[in-house]
């Protein structure tokens, strides 16, 4: 695993963020009622799927079903302008949101999350972007999302008689990071597109795209799946230097069914989504607006700070646990590691207890955790693991209980 960052924080210190993380929590819903008698308190470890609510975002999704209510860019009253309104402002905040440079010249298409936004940039844009005898480079060992859309524009030029070479994104062995000096000496003067991952699903590891456009020069056009790093952590396009950025407003605090392309339209053709643009998914953009402006005022560096740590906890348990492999970078389990930790994102196996039958015997001790392959692709990990993803709501209460259960299975 890769050096740390000049975003790395040092020691992960939890106590000093102790006081605002329960002022954090208190202001999500689903966690103030009492578990049902005789059942364990229940810990909510699944984020990376999808994210808890905060009554911020509640609040303005009821609000704006309860006034305002309407279609966008189809009418003329009040109510149907105001949204057109919601739509377009919500695009700006977008932007704004991910430090974006030149928003004047930028594009926001919302979608129902990331895997549709890649879907779409695959079907509308590169299927039209790419020549006969043009690379593009596939991260192989990242979820599925962002590999199967690839391999389909692939295959559909190739029935057209354009033929595309895929090259697989090279990785560090036994870490999962992106090898960016092997990426360097496989790009060529014919890469014409990279699609990369922010944050690992599988791993937890920060997979450093900013390093990418220097391994493959200024042309290539870079996609960059951001599903599990924006609002877990800040996000820059600009410090990035990436052309696409696709996100879920869902893992994001926001409402499902919601998610954002930000194409930076500088590299090949301005990115438009074809077809005939139907109703959006307005309660879900007012829901985006709002957990936007939550994780602003929340502080979305604290937010890393505290799910780090927690990781960091998690691992410095774990590896003192024989019965247990952590994935990803071995030499980043101690709480104190010099190199680059997980993104709130763990994932390990026991040595004898099947992944599925351990998510269930972690469920009976309340614990929501993800059992299974974790939608990775032909790459990546051959046999189920358990994640366990966090966000600001979680507590270090949990993550020791969660230690004290796996240390009983043993």
């Amino acid at each position: 695993m890769t050096a740390p960052t000049t975003r790395d924080h040092g020691r992960p210190d939890l106590e000093d963020l102790r006081s605002w993380q329960r002022e954090v929590r208190a202001q999500f819903p689903i966690f103030s009622g009492q578990p049902d008698p005789g059942s364990p308190e229940p810990a909510y470890l699944d984020s990376a799927a999808t994210a808890q609510k905060p009554l911020a975002v509640l609040d303005a999704v009821r609000t704006y079903l309860t006034t305002t209510n309407a279609n966008a860019g189809r009418g003329t009253y009040t109510w149907a302008n105001r949204t057109t309104d919601l739509v377009e402002r919500t695009r700006d905040r977008v932007k704004e949101f991910l430090g974006d440079p030149h928003p004047e010249r930028s594009a926001v298409h919302f979608t129902s999350g990331t895997t549709e936004g890649l879907r779409t940039i695959a079907r509308d844009w590169l299927a039209g972007f790419l020549s006969d005898g043009d690379e593009i480079v596939v991260p192989v060992a990242d979820h599925q999302a962002n590999i199967l859309p690839w391999l389909e524009t692939q295959q559909l030029l190739a029935r057209q008689g354009v033929h595309v070479r895929v090259r697989p994104m090279p990785y560090q062995p036994g870490s999962g990071d992106y090898d960016h000096l092997a990426l360097a000496e496989l790009a060529g003067p014919r890469t014409r597109f990279v699609a990369a991952t922010h944050v690992h699903h599988v791993y937890g590891g920060d997979m450093n795209p900013h390093r990418i456009r220097r391994a493959v020069g200024p042309d290539a056009v870079i996609c960059l799946d951001a599903a599990q790093s924006v609002g877990h952590q800040p996000v820059s396009v600009a410090d990035l230097d990436v052309d696409f950025a696709v996100f879920s407003g869902h893992k994001a605090l926001a409402l499902p069914g919601t998610g954002a392309v930000w194409a930076r339209q500088a590299r090949g053709p301005a990115f438009a989504p074809g077809g005939w643009s139907g109703t959006p998914n307005t309660a879900g953009v007012a829901s985006l607006a709002a957990a936007l402006d939550w994780l602003d005022a929340t502080g979305v560096d604290r937010i890393e700070r505290w799910t780090v740590a927690l990781a960091a906890r998690l691992t410095e348990g774990l590896r003192h646990l024989d019965a247990y492999e952590v994935l990803g970078c071995p030499l980043s389990l101690a709480a104190d590691s010099p190199v680059q930790r997980r993104q709130g994102i763990v994932t390990f196996r026991h040595r004898a207890i099947d992944s599925g039958d351990l998510g269930f015997i972690l469920f009976s001790h309340g614990f929501m955790v993800r059992s299974d392959s974790h939608c990775q692709g032909s790459a990546g990990e051959k046999t189920d693991s358990v994640r366990v993803s966090l966000h600001a709501y979680n507590t270090l209460e949990e993550i020791d209980r969660l230690l004290s259960v796996l240390h009983g299975l043993q």
